[in-house]
C-alpha cells in the first residue's frame, strides 16, 4: 500500500502548490504528469520551509526550521517520511538524483531569513543563489530526467531564470519585507534611499538576468518548455509594470498581474512555444 502513501503525498504537495501560487499552478499545468509531480513536490518542500521562516511569527521558527531539516534527512535515508511533503520530496530526491548542495545551499538561506536583515552584495548573491537559483537547478533535474549533459549546458541560464523570478519577488514585494519582515535584500535600501534611479539600476539588473536565461528555455525538452515560457512570460509582465510604477509607489504597493492579462500571457507563450 506504499504506492496509495506515494499518490496521496503527491497530492498534498499538489494542493499546497495550488493554494499558494496560482500564477505557478498554471504553469505547472502545462507539464507532462510525471515532470509535473516531480514540480509539485519540489514546491511543497520550498514553500513550507519558506512559510517557517517568514509567517509562523508566534512559534520557534529556529526549531521548527531544525526540525524540518532532520526530518527531511531521516524519511531520505530511511525511504520514508510521515511527513508527506517530505515524503513526496524525498521521493524526486532519489528518482532524479537531485544533488544534496543544492538542498543545503537552499536550507542556508532560510536559515539566513532567521536572523538577518540587511545584506551585502557578496551575501545578497549567495542568498539569491540558495534561495532560487538553486530551485531552478533541481527543476532542472526533473526536466533533463538524468541527461547530465543536457542539465550541464542548461544549468547557467536556469540559474539565471531563478535569479530573475527572485529579484522580480523581492521589488514586488518591498512593502511587506520592509515594513512586516524588516529585511532589505538589496544593499543599502530602506524607504529614504529608495527612488527611481536605484530602482531602475536593479531593474537592468533583472533585465540581463532574463536575456541570459532565454536561450535556455528554448533548448529545454518539449517535456518543460512551455510551462517554463509561460512562467517566463508572467514575470516579464510583472517586471514591466514595476518599471511603470513610482518608486515612492512602490515601496508602498504590491503590484500584482490582472487574471485577464495572465491568458494574454499564457496565449501569447502557446503560440511562440508552437511556432518555434
Amino acid at each position: 500500500m506504499l504506492q496509495l502513501y506515494n499518490h496521496t503525498s503527491l497530492n498534498i504537495s499538489k494542493l499546497v502548490t495550488r493554494a499558494y501560487s496560482t500564477s505557478f499552478s498554471i504553469a505547472v499545468s502545462f507539464l507532462e504528469p510525471e515532470i509535473k509531480s516531480g514540480i509539485y513536490s519540489i514546491y511543497g518542500f520550498v514553500r513550507f520551509a519558506d512559510e517557517i521562516v517568514d509567517t509562523f511569527d508566534s512559534f520557534d521558527k529556529k526549531q521548527l526550521l531544525e526540525k524540518f531539516e532532520n526530518d527531511y534527512y531521516e524519511g531520505l535515508n530511511s525511504g520514508i517520511s510521515l511527513n508527506p511533503i517530505l515524503h513526496s520530496f524525498q521521493n524526486v530526491v532519489r528518482t532524479y538524483k537531485i544533488p544534496d548542495d543544492l538542498i543545503q545551499s537552499f536550507l542556508k538561506s532560510m536559515k539566513a531569513d532567521l536572523y538577518k536583515n540587511d545584506y551585502d552584495q557578496t551575501e545578497i548573491n549567495e542568498y539569491i543563489y540558495g534561495s532560487a537559483e538553486v530551485v531552478g537547478l533541481m527543476c532542472l533535474k526533473v526536466f533533463t530526467k538524468g541527461d547530465e549533459n543536457l542539465y550541464a549546458a542548461l544549468k547557467f541560464p536556469a540559474m539565471k531564470l531563478g535569479s530573475a523570478f527572485q529579484k522580480v519577488n523581492f521589488l514586488r514585494d518591498l512593502k511587506n519585507d520592509i515594513e512586516s519582515l524588516d529585511r532589505r535584500y538589496f544593499v543599502g535600501l530602506d524607504k529614504c534611499t529608495f527612488n527611481d534611479a536605484v530602482k531602475n539600476d536593479i531593474i537592468k539588473d533583472i533585465e540581463n538576468d532574463f536575456a541570459s536565461s532565454y536561450a535556455g528555455i528554448k533548448q529545454l525538452p518539449n517535456n518543460s518548455q512551455l510551462a517554463v515560457l509561460i512562467a517566463y512570460y508572467y514575470y516579464g509582465r510583472l517586471l514591466k509594470k514595476i518599471k511603470e510604477t513610482p518608486a515612492k509607489k512602490l515601496i508602498t504597493t504590491r503590484i500584482r498581474v490582472a487574471n485577464s492579462k495572465k491568458f494574454i500571457l499564457l496565449l501569447k507563450a502557446y503560440f511562440n512555444y508552437k511556432l518555434s
